[in-house]
């Protein structure tokens, strides 16, 4: 028999949702319970494919604020797998090791948690005699600045090592550097399959050996786009491995974009934006949970940026009559149509004199920038990180909300303009 394991990472169990619960609290319902379903999920796929055992790589909870109702949840999902005779390995990730909850918690038999020494532990064996072993390093604190392929002791000998790492690999955008190591390290330690954790995109890395990094299994935001799922790997009798995805998510998170390039009315633009809806939402295949760009040259172009707010409402309206189909955000990048010469008028020659001469102001700038500190001064610590994390982000910010503002401006002009 071969032997069959399911590799996930990152469920982030509970995670909080503030932001989307006060925009919609259905939403925010949504999402939230989205993650422990998410692992159900998970769960019911390893029973029904009978696989030997579950690999979670690290980051099952979602830091310090992690509750006991959130612990027993995971425990109940666990004995689950324990009455299916099903064995689960699991590592502790930065946000596991924020948790007081994860020191405390006594799993059945069947789970093993590995600790930092990097002792490997038999998971099974196939028909032939070769034995399985799995290694795993847990962390006990949220910060691993140097690498952890040291304290991983070598292959056991004549059999399928597979190890378990939650790693920051050589960096990626959006998270801070944890345990950081190289591809071509791992690929020499002489394991079979790395299963990793950390980012939350899938990739996979290598095939030989296979280096999987499979993603969360369920989207939080925006940032975590697209399809969301789990690795279900195969050891053939003769040690060689096959890995394919399934798909366990609730919710996928998606950023849409709308060309209104030759729409000239609002009922041709709602007719858009509900065929893009639609497409998108049969292609996810579970609840959808869009932001919507709109784009291209339209002289709709005034009228949806003085009337954002029915806009929002009105697409939200074509998504609920679609089911399963959530607005998150709407996103204006349309602009009029160009207009040459003479006919151009005041009010394209005013947002010429905008965009070329205030914006690129200094003086312009450095009010905005008054204005701004003054706001982030009246907002929470973690807020601020959020808008305005560093100087690059901040200057961004800065020309976001000049470039937005005289497209506001102008839209009520030029919507004055056409109506008188």
């Amino acid at each position: 028999m071969p032997f069959r394991f399911i590799h996930t990472a990152d469920l982030h169990l509970d995670s909080p949702l503030a932001s989307l619960a006060l925009r919609n609290a259905d939403l925010g319902d949504l999402v939230r319970g989205a993650t422990r379903k998410a692992l159900e999920r998970i769960v019911d796929l390893a029973i029904a494919q009978e696989v030997d055992a579950v690999l979670i790589a690290g980051d099952l909870y979602d830091g310090s604020q992690t509750s006991m109702a959130t612990a027993l949840f995971l425990m109940g999902q666990m004995r689950r797998l324990e009455a299916a005779g099903i064995r689960a390995f699991i590592i502790r990730g930065n946000h596991d090791a924020q948790s007081q909850i994860t020191r405390e918690l006594t799993f059945p038999p069947n789970v093993h948690v590995f600790d930092g020494r990097g002792k490997p532990v038999k998971a099974g064996m196939l028909a032939s005699g070769r034995e399985v072993h799995v290694h795993g390093v847990s962390f006990a604190q949220p910060h691993a600045p140097a690498s952890l392929l040291p304290t991983f002791r070598a292959p056991v000998p004549d059999a399928v090592n597979i190890g378990l790492l939650h790693t920051s690999l050589a960096g990626a955008s959006r998270h801070d550097p944890y345990a950081p190591v190289g591809i071509a390290d791992l690929s020499a330690h002489g394991f079979d399959y790395w299963a990793l954790g950390h980012i939350h995109q899938r990739r996979v890395h290598l095939e030989r050996p296979w280096i999987v990094m499979p993603g969360n299994p369920q989207g939080r935001d925006i940032n975590e786009g697209g399809p969301k799922g789990v690795t279900l790997a195969t050891v053939a009798e003769d040690g060689t491995i096959t890995c394919e995805e399934h798909r366990v998510a609730v919710a996928v998170f998606e950023r849409l974009p709308v060309d209104l390039s030759g729409v000239d009315d609002w009922r041709g633009m709602l007719d858009r934006a509900e065929a893009a809806l639609g497409e998108a939402r049969g292609a996810a295949g579970v609840h959808l949970v869009a932001r919507v760009t709109l784009t291209g040259a339209t002289p709709l172009a005034w009228h949806l940026r003085r009337d954002e707010d029915l806009l929002t409402a009105e697409l939200q309206n074509l998504a609920a009559s679609l089911g399963e189909c959530w607005i998150e955000a709407v996103e204006l990048a349309v602009s009029a149509p160009a207009t040459a010469g003479a006919d151009a008028g005041p009010v394209a020659e005013l947002s010429r004199l905008m965009h070329e001469d205030v914006v690129p102001n200094h003086a312009y700038r450095e009010e905005l920038r008054e204005t701004l500190a003054d706001l982030l001064r009246q907002l929470p610590r973690e807020a601020r990180g959020l808008l305005a994390p560093d100087e690059a982000a901040e200057e961004a910010l800065l020309s976001e909300l000049a470039l937005h503002g005289c497209d506001a401006v102008l839209a009520r002009l030029g919507g004055e303009s056409e109506e008188a």
